[in-house]
């Protein structure tokens, strides 16, 4: 999802497209997530993404995306509503056209929720936005009634999910399985476990609480400033005790786990910690 609209840019090099999108991306919708629309403009809305919260909009994250991506289904609203969902917990699987899974429909994300309209065993009948019911794999989801029957996390469940995603590369703006950012990476671990919080750095490091360095435990998130830690918030990471982060860096990088205090460049600019949860 774009700052702006903007002609597509065509180039053969995928490296070299992975970094044009640096400044140009602002955030990623997953499929079936509710957005609003703000404005339009030819074939491009304007959406405010539901669930990420900002300073920017009070509805959620504001970015343009093509109109075409869009989908408008009372029935599929209604059944998020009535229905248990299937939360996906890989980081990414396919759906199905069919129940015996020969025929793949699409790839999608870790924590894309779907309506569930039935349960064979092995397979799962799901709903989608616009293109009908479509099966899942059993093995590939959790299936909650409703978002608060998440179990509250601890901070061990955080981490074994941000490992699951050891060596993706970063992706700018992202916030699935397919690439993300740096506090899209942790936005989503927590999303996943069913706690909403700030969509950016800068914004995640000033909700929370606060938390000492000498105090930090594991699953608090490690927040990292420019001018050695007094300037604007840039990074975030989330601490696994032992002196150890795991964090989503830049797009030369993938997921990893360093010691972070060990680290000449993240020691110099550490600028706080954060916990979300008890």
């Amino acid at each position: 999802m774009k700052k702006q609209p903007k002609k597509a840019r065509k180039t053969t090099d995928f490296k070299d497209d992975k970094l044009w999108l640096v400044g140009e991306l602002q955030t990623q919708a997953l499929y079936g997530h509710e957005v609003t629309i703000l404005e339009e403009q030819g074939d491009w809305v304007k959406v405010a993404v539901h669930e990420q919260p900002t300073p920017k909009h009070d509805i959620g994250y504001p970015a343009w995306m093509p109109k075409k991506q869009l989908a408008n289904e009372a029935s599929f609203a209604s059944l998020k509503e009535n229905k248990p969902f299937v939360l996906v917990t890989k980081p990414t699987v396919w759906l199905y056209e069919d129940k015996h899974q020969r025929k793949p429909f699409m790839e999608i994300s870790f924590n894309t929720r779907l309506p569930l309209i039935a349960d064979t065993g092995d397979e799962l009948l799901v709903a989608t936005p616009s293109d009908g019911k479509k099966w899942i794999s059993a093995d590939d989801v959790d299936i909650y009634e409703s978002e608060d029957r998440i179990p509250a996390p601890t901070a061990d469940d955080l981490i074994e999910t941000g490992k699951k995603f050891l060596d993706l590369p970063y992706l700018w703006a992202g916030t699935s399985g397919f690439g993300f950012d740096c506090s899209g990476f942790t936005y989503t671990i927590f999303k996943a476990h069913g706690i909403t919080i700030p969509r950016d750095s800068s914004v995640q490091a000033t909700h929370g609480e606060p938390v000492e360095k000498e105090n930090l435990q594991k699953g608090d998130l490690l927040f990292f400033a420019y001018e050695e830690g007094k300037g604007a918030v840039h990074h975030v990471g989330m601490y696994m005790g032992d002196g150890k982060m795991i964090h989503s860096p830049n797009s030369s990088k993938t997921v990893e786990i360093i010691d972070v205090f060990e680290s000449d460049y993240y020691s110099s600019e550490y600028a706080g910690a954060r916990r979300y949860i008890e």
